[in-house]
């Protein structure tokens, strides 16, 4: 009997697969919808890891503290507000609906209240295009336009980190490191390239699949590899 391929043991959530909480400082979201303007102060700038843009540390005037993705900009000591008045300047929180056309927005809620979904990477921020009764049209970072209620929320500025990107890995471990921060498994070999003891698609002569790869999504565990319930595969037809 073959060993358990790698999709049996990552559906174990083993200590290789398992998510590091530990290293997590705190989830990043805004506080409760209040309907008064509420004013705060940056208290730290923290290194997340995983996460890939600085946290800031924010308490407010009436003894809540929370912590956002930081943007450029920001310093420890700067006053932000958060509600419907709030000024339009940089780690600033508003309503949609008060946030002019052209402003560059980020950590943008998708439902009012949900504390922040889109935009939150580092250097990926939305832009206010336009409104459309009780919707805000944002341009998100994949240049896609999406409609959004106007009470949900969205901070004035640019995510923090934005050449991340730019630093080369230079080599494989470097890799390795970055993707063990988000408990990804890494490197990612194909099935065909195994041996047909421990993948469905691997042996043979050659590197093919040689059986359909498609599967039902109630297909047992080890089976369970390849086009998942697809729909349908391979490139589109024009």
């Amino acid at each position: 009997m073959g060993k358990r391929i790698l999709q049996q043991r990552a559906g174990r959530g083993g200590q290789q697969f398992r998510n590091r909480k530990h290293l997590h400082v705190s989830p990043a979201k805004y506080p409760r919808v209040s309907d008064s303007t509420l004013r705060g102060v940056v208290t730290e700038l923290i290194h997340d890891p995983g996460r890939w843009v600085p946290l800031a540390h924010i308490e407010l005037d009436n003894g809540e503290d929370y912590y956002m993705p930081a943007a450029e900009g920001m310093y420890i000591g700067q006053v932000i507000h958060i509600g419907p008045d709030a000024p339009i300047a940089v780690g600033n929180t508003l309503p949609l609906s008060r946030i002019p056309e052209g402003t560059k927005v980020y950590n943008i809620e998708l439902r009012p209240g949900d504390g922040g979904k889109l935009a939150r990477q580092g250097g990926s921020y939305g832009i206010v295009v336009g409104r459309a009764g009780d919707y805000t049209i944002v341009q998100l970072p994949s240049k896609r336009q999406k409609r959004v209620l106007n009470s949900a929320r969205a901070t004035v500025g640019v995510p923090a980190g934005a050449g991340r990107t730019e630093k080369p890995l230079l080599k494989a471990g470097m890799s390795y490191h970055k993707w063990r921060a988000k408990a990804h498994k890494w490197p990612k070999v194909r099935g065909v390239a195994m041996n047909a003891v421990s993948h469905k698609f691997g042996g043979g002569s050659h590197q093919s699949v040689s059986i359909p790869s498609t599967v039902s999504r109630n297909a047992p565990p080890g089976r369970k590899v390849g086009h998942i319930a697809a729909r349908r595969t391979g490139r589109r037809k024009r």
